[in-house]
């Protein structure tokens, strides 16, 4: 479970164009100078940069499932999540727990599948497919199911079904909401204090004591707009930790991963780029805004959204 390549460029690019809102920025470009975007490509990556390169790796976890490869166990995955959520229930204490990946080979891994039934209260596990480490289906997997009950309601902050496939395995902190109720909530060490804007305000003071307040504007507004483009996600971000820990609830416009939303960032956060360079320069021929977005913007995202669904339903 990581980031995908996509969405660091997503990320570093729409930083580069949140600098390039800056004059100054513009004006040390035209002539040659590109420090301000790269400072803002640097904390456009930054918020996620803590969460995968150190965060993962220094959160603890209470219990941990590793299913054993030749005896696959959908039962003991789903009661040791049940359990997770019952203790957290009993104890009135978040608790912890990780499920490991199943690998069956150099590039041959076991896929299995773990739903929230928030209407029942079950955890339901099914196996799938031997797939590749590009998650590409290899064979058929076992035909194995199973559910078991927890003694709480449920309440989700992210998608009622992870699938669990290649290298590392997720985390989730089975947390006590009002109501009685408990939040499995999916990887809880990322998107919390690194994605905050108060975070940030902090950061961003620091830069522009040391290096200009400009410096400083530059750098909140890159890791500012990293948050904001999550927000367009399922998973959401503490946008306002430490006043408020518990993720602002995303837009759920589209997923992290999914390849035309984040190429459709990246294409309009070039052309603005070249936009307000473009502007800077007295000496070019004046464009047309509308028209400038228009054919170089949408009209190619659109013909490429149309490709991508008819080559969708072709390979169905």
């Amino acid at each position: 479970m990581g980031c995908s390549k996509m969405k660091g460029l997503t990320h570093f690019v729409t930083g580069i164009a949140a600098a390039s809102c800056f004059p100054i920025a513009i004006r040390a470009g035209a002539e040659g100078n590109p420090l301000y975007f790269i400072l803002g490509g640097i904390f456009g990556l930054i918020p996620d940069t803590i969460d995968f390169k150190w965060l993962r790796f220094v959160a603890k976890q209470d219990c941990e499932v590793s299913p054993d490869p030749d005896r696959p166990d959908a039962g003991g995955i789903a009661s040791a999540v049940a359990d997770a959520i019952n203790s957290a229930y009993v104890s009135g204490k978040p608790r912890t727990i990780k499920l490991n990946t199943v690998r069956l080979g150099a590039d041959r891994w076991q896929e299995y599948t773990v739903r929230f039934d928030v209407p029942l209260q079950k955890v339901r596990v099914r196996y799938g497919p031997v797939v590749s480490t590009s998650a590409e289906p290899l064979a058929p997997g076992p035909s194995e199911e199973a559910e078991a009950g927890t003694v709480c309601p449920l309440v989700l902050d992210y998608e009622a079904d992870t699938v669990i496939n290649a290298f590392d395995g997720p985390t989730f902190r089975m947390a006590p909401r009002t109501g009685g109720r408990i939040c499995p909530e999916f990887l809880p060490w990322h998107r919390q204090w690194s994605h905050s804007l108060i975070t940030w305000a902090v950061a961003a003071t620091a830069v522009g004591m040391c290096f200009g307040w400009t410096a400083g504007a530059i750098a909140f507004s890159a890791a500012a707009a990293h948050a904001l483009v999550d927000q367009l996600g399922f998973m959401g971000s503490s946008l306002f930790y430490p006043l408020a820990r518990n993720r602002t609830p995303g837009l759920r416009l589209a997923h992290s991963g999914d390849m035309i939303p984040n190429f459709t960032l990246v294409w309009f956060s070039c052309l603005l780029v070249f936009w307000r360079l473009h502007d800077a320069a007295p000496f070019t021929a004046q464009l047309s805004a509308v028209r400038y977005f228009l054919y170089a913007g949408v009209l190619p995202i659109a013909l490429l959204a149309v490709a991508s669904r008819r080559a969708g339903q072709q390979g169905r």
